[in-house]
């Protein structure tokens, strides 16, 4: 959406009298406006600094957004473990047989960049309130190839004491710099064309940009749940799985003349 404003200033006049001692002072005046704007500009408001636009025309504003899908490089996996035990030394020890089993089934699977928590306990309690055992867990973290969500779902998922969170697809870090210049080019043409249409509207063709602002750019994977299915067919398919998403948007001021 583009906003109009206009701004008019009045003819400055100088004093009727003493026009000698006046043009003195302008000329005085005229060698310390550069070393004054310097300061205006350098002076900082509420911690920080103040730029002065200046616009002879229409000051328009649009904001321009751009988004590109990317194909899905890696899954960020997540999974929490729990084991339970009469008492604490029992808890941690079952939990540390099960972690043993989900690591290898990771590690068959290519796991990159394995992360596992420290584990917590907690005391359980009975319906009556009673204490009912120890129960201990911890939080494995990783990233798959999109052709392991298969084999992660049904092997790791079936093994005692997982819980599968939710997948999230993550696309190839090293592109993130070349898409980010696409999608601010892209942005930028799209406020200039948004801009361009309402100048033509009022006889104003040619723009020049004062400030431009970045609304942001950063981008989250998309998840997909991943859970554990009694029937066979058809596969957890990676292709279903939500690709990821760059979405970039900015405000752009521009000066119709």
């Amino acid at each position: 959406m583009a906003r109009l404003g206009t701004s008019r200033k009045a003819p400055f006049m100088a004093p009727p009298h003493h026009s000698a001692s006046w043009c003195r002072l302008r000329s005085v005046l005229g060698g310390l406006a550069p070393a004054l704007l310097l300061a205006v500009a350098i002076l900082p408001v509420a911690g920080q600094a103040q730029v002065q636009l200046s616009c002879r025309g229409t000051l328009l504003e649009a904001r321009g957004t751009a988004e590109l899908k990317r194909p899905t490089s890696r899954l960020l996996v997540s999974l929490a473990l729990e084991a339970q035990g009469a008492n604490t030394d029992a808890a941690l020890g079952a939990l540390q047989s099960r972690l043993a089993a989900v690591r290898s089934g990771l590690q068959r699977l290519g796991v990159e960049e394995l992360r596992v928590t420290s584990p917590s306990t907690w005391q359980r309690s009975d319906s009556s309130g009673r204490p009912a055992g120890v129960q201990a867990s911890l939080q494995v973290n990783g990233r798959l190839a999109p052709e392991r969500l298969q084999p992660l779902v049904r092997e790791i998922g079936a093994l005692d004491g997982v819980q599968l969170a939710p997948v999230a697809s993550q696309a190839d870090p090293a592109e993130d710099l070349a898409v980010r210049r696409r999608l601010l080019r892209a942005a930028y043409q799209d406020a200039f064309a948004q801009a361009s249409e309402v100048g033509a509207a009022i006889a104003r063709q040619r723009l020049e940009p004062l400030e431009v602002q970045l609304a942001g750019g950063d981008l989250r994977p998309i998840p997909m749940m991943a859970r554990d299915a009694s029937a066979t067919p058809p596969p957890f398919d990676p292709a279903e799985l939500a690709v990821p998403l760059d979405r970039l948007s900015l405000t752009v001021r521009f000066c119709a003349l």
